[in-house]
């Protein structure tokens, strides 16, 4: 029977730092994909507003459109 509650508190521990991983990753993932929409944001703040216009965009729009995946705005 000990051998039994081993095994559980092996897995146990296995879950939690699998767990852990997948929270580091989600993080990691996470800051990648805000620095890649910032750089956006820069970028577009760098154009002229004849050159956002002929995009569509004016520039109080530029956040809304660069995050308009994942916002409904």
């Amino acid at each position: 029977m000990a051998h039994a509650s081993t095994i559980s508190n092996a897995s146990g521990l296995r879950a939690r730092f699998d767990n852990f991983l997948a929270g580091l990753g989600r993080g990691f993932n996470a800051y990648v994909e805000s620095r890649s929409r910032i750089s956006q944001i820069h970028q577009l703040n760098a154009l002229s507003d004849d050159e956002l216009a002929k995009r569509g965009i004016k520039r109080e729009e530029i956040p809304a459109h660069v995050f308009r995946d994942l916002f409904y705005i």
